[in-house]
């Protein structure tokens, strides 16, 4: 017989019977379902990824939503697909939200089949996520992870004119691959805070978005030269590049912000690394196997002032043999979403992704202007936050 799955409960007498696969951040999540007459029901085993087996008995005979775990990387994640759903439709159940953005977890073909609702939480990891990534850059440009294992190593005997010796960021280049919410976000913070000069490619035709945030480019860069040039200091300069090789070569610090699909697989591999300067800086907090792990680890080896600072890989959580040792490597483990606000956040909206199906509420108009759902001093709006099958289920939307 199988080991019963170890369980938290709240409200034990609940009319609906929610359960949440993982246990979450903060515990409004936690009382805006109990304060709707829910049970919820959380798994307490010590395991990073749930099996199918492991949650089919969580959902067992009667549930009525589930709030489940992904991760960008296949090898850290839920599988939801047509065993999970099905369970889930046979206990009554009508709602699955991911706490996460993505969703390449779930079948949404499977989900429409028995008409579940899939939740994601988009919204709340911009700021953090492009936070991460420009925590990478000056970690990577100033050594400060080398320079902190010396430390701790009772290695340093006094000041010396070369140790540790980094980048400047102020005046040089900083280049962003993928110019969306999180890339528009990073660059301005580099532009901002370091006064570095910016060039940007898009991988894709501009969608909609991406022109708006193009256009962001383009105002923001112009107006803070502006103020730059009034206050006596030199103006920082902007393109968009015509083509990504552009940006390898021209900049010192290169982040990453692709989405990964069969044209991004390796985007950066050993051909477009031997493009890149010998010094340059390259940061990835988007998807792993945008890079070439393999390939990357080899230029690390073969030029000690190139740096990288990575908070993904390409076989996560294992990183590609040799990666560890290499010290111009900084290296964290998928961390961009880890603030406590916004994963406070995600639990919320997570939550409420499924309260919202579960009491029949409307799905919100704007899923990435979220802050209503966010406020703890007012009451939530009566919406789910994002259900990506909205449509495909026939789901109605609210009014903004």
């Amino acid at each position: 017989m199988a080991k019963p799955i170890s369980i938290e409960v709240w409200n034990p007498s609940g009319k609906y019977r929610v359960v949440s696969t993982k246990s979450m951040p903060g515990t409004r999540w936690i009382r805006l379902l109990t304060d709707q007459d829910c049970r919820v029901e959380i798994c307490t085993e010590k395991k990073t990824i749930l099996s199918v087996e492991d949650i089919l008995a969580l959902i067992g005979n009667r549930c009525d939503g589930v709030i489940g775990q992904a991760s960008r990387e296949l090898l850290l994640t839920e599988d939801w697909g047509d065993v999970l759903f099905s369970a889930l439709k046979r206990a009554g159940g009508s709602a699955f939200s991911n706490m996460a953005v993505g969703y390449n977890n779930v079948d949404i073909n499977a989900a429409n089949k028995y008409g579940i609702a899939v939740g994601n939480t988009p919204g709340v990891l911009t700021e953090t996520t492009a936070e991460l990534a420009a925590s990478l850059s000056l970690a990577a440009a100033r050594r400060i992870v080398e320079a902190d294992q010396f430390m701790r190593a009772g290695l340093y005997d006094g000041w010396l004119p070369h140790l540790f010796v980094g980048n400047l960021l102020k005046g040089q280049t900083v280049g962003v691959i993928g110019a969306g919410r999180i890339g528009s976000a990073y660059a301005r913070m580099m532009i901002e805070g370091f006064k570095m000069n910016l060039i940007y490619y898009d991988l894709y035709q501009a969608t909609r978005l991406e022109k708006f945030h193009s256009l962001f480019f383009v105002i923001s860069c112009s107006a803070y030269g502006q103020f730059l040039k009034a206050n006596g200091e030199q103006p920082v300069t902007w393109k968009r590049a015509a083509s990504m090789e552009e940006v390898l070569r021209e900049a010192d610090v290169i982040s990453l912000h692709p989405v990964l699909d069969k044209t991004t697989y390796h985007l950066v591999n050993k051909e477009s690394l031997a493009i890149m300067k010998k010094e340059a800086i390259l940061v990835n907090a988007s998807r792993g196997p945008v890079i070439d792990e393999a390939a990357l680890v080899e230029h690390l080896k073969a030029n000690p002032m190139f740096r990288v600072g990575l908070d993904v890989f390409e076989d996560e959580p294992f990183m590609k043999p040799g990666l560890a040792e290499q010290k111009n490597a900084v290296v964290v483990p998928h961390i961009a979403s880890a603030s406590k606000w916004t994963r406070e956040g995600m639990a919320t909206l997570a939550a409420l992704n499924v309260l919202g199906k579960i009491k029949g509420y409307p799905i919100w108009g704007d899923p990435n202007r979220v802050e209503p759902f966010l406020d703890e001093n007012s009451p939530a709006p009566t919406a789910c936050p994002s259900i990506v099958n909205a449509k495909q289920l026939g789901l109605p939307s609210s009014k903004l």
